[in-house]
């Protein structure tokens, strides 16, 4: 049992052997939203009633919380308590807000509920107390090798730019763009004129997933100015894509993209120059997109990502099923970008 909350995560996750009920609310909203219809998600991604999830409750294996609210919604709905006599695991996507060198995790008070970070660096930022930590790194679906780089445009990829300001690195955008052209796409991103306008910006749109891909594979480089977020779905997604990243060394993205693939540093002039590198060489925007594409597969595939999930599902259900496909994997190993 899960609330769709991440649909990038959920759309990896829900690719496992396991039924996912998911909650829905006639309503729909924050609580009971159900199966989007924006994603494909295969059959086993149930919506299922309260009504239902009590009828079903001791079907639940497992529920995997996301907000704090859910502890409380899944014992009333289900009748069974999370962490007492429902396993249970609290997976956090983000980083912490506020004082971020003390922020304390809303679970680090409890020792029954494991807090599921999707980086080391959330697990090395939030004060988790005596909860106990695991990291198990983003899965995404291979979107194919579509790199054409026949725009010689940067793309970017931003969810609420005006919204988040600063936190999506929407500041810096005119600055990039005064060297290299930026097509900007994601959820808000119409509203971007009301934060910067630039000649050399350009609005793409809240497009579809696929669509979206397409689109961005078209342009000479991904942009990443995003300044604090845990590490940006779209940015794995422009390196399984075949494209070079430019990228700030902040949060995850620091460590999670090879030196070969790309240019990811704290100086700006360093970031434009990159740019501006990849746009004028295409030869070399190709080689790096082939070198981002193979660690981001090596990285973050679905099958690592998946079977590390089934490795803690059998250590908290104790089933022993060993249905878990064994790999070895050792990602850690791959050069940080300098």
């Amino acid at each position: 049992m899960h609330w769709h909350v991440h649909g990038s995560w959920t759309t990896a996750f829900v690719q496992g052997q396991h039924t996912c009920l998911l909650p829905v609310l006639p309503e729909g909203g924050p609580w009971g939203g159900g199966r989007p219809a924006a994603w494909d998600w295969p059959a086993r991604a149930e919506e299922a009633t309260p009504e239902q999830l009590r009828d079903r409750a001791d079907e639940i294996d497992v529920v995997v919380l996301q907000r704090p609210e859910e502890i409380e919604l899944t014992e009333r709905w289900t009748g069974r308590r999370p962490g007492r006599d429902l396993p249970a695991v609290f997976v956090e996507h983000n980083t912490p807000k506020g004082d971020v060198p003390t922020t304390r995790h809303p679970l680090a008070d409890r020792d029954d509920i494991p807090v599921v970070h999707v980086t080391h660096f959330n697990a090395l930022v939030w004060d988790t107390g005596r909860a106990p930590v695991r990291v198990i790194e983003h899965g995404v679906p291979d979107p194919g090798h579509r790199f054409t780089g026949e725009l010689d445009r940067a793309a970017v990829v931003v969810n609420e730019p005006v919204r988040r300001g600063r936190v999506t690195g929407t500041d810096l955008l005119a600055g990039f763009a005064d060297h290299v052209g930026l097509d900007v796409y994601g959820i808000g991103s119409e509203r971007l004129g009301e934060a910067v306008t630039h000649p050399r910006i350009a609005i793409g749109g809240d497009l579809p997933q696929d669509r979206l891909h397409t689109e961005m594979a078209r342009h000479r480089v991904y942009l990443h100015p995003v300044r604090w977020t845990s590490l940006g779905l779209s940015l794995i997604e422009a390196m399984m894509l075949g494209m070079p990243v430019v990228a700030l060394a902040t949060t995850e993205a620091a460590v999670d993209v090879p030196a070969a693939a790309g240019v990811v540093a704290t100086d700006l002039q360093v970031l434009r120059e990159g740019l501006r590198t990849y746009r004028d060489d295409p030869g070399l925007a190709r080689a790096a997109g082939a070198a981002g594409r193979a660690s981001a597969l090596a990285r973050h595939g679905v099958g690592r990502f998946l079977d590390d999930w089934e490795r803690l599902f059998d250590e908290l259900i104790g089933s022993g099923s060993g249905a878990r496909r064994d790999r070895v994997r050792d990602p850690y190993r791959l050069e940080p970008a300098i």
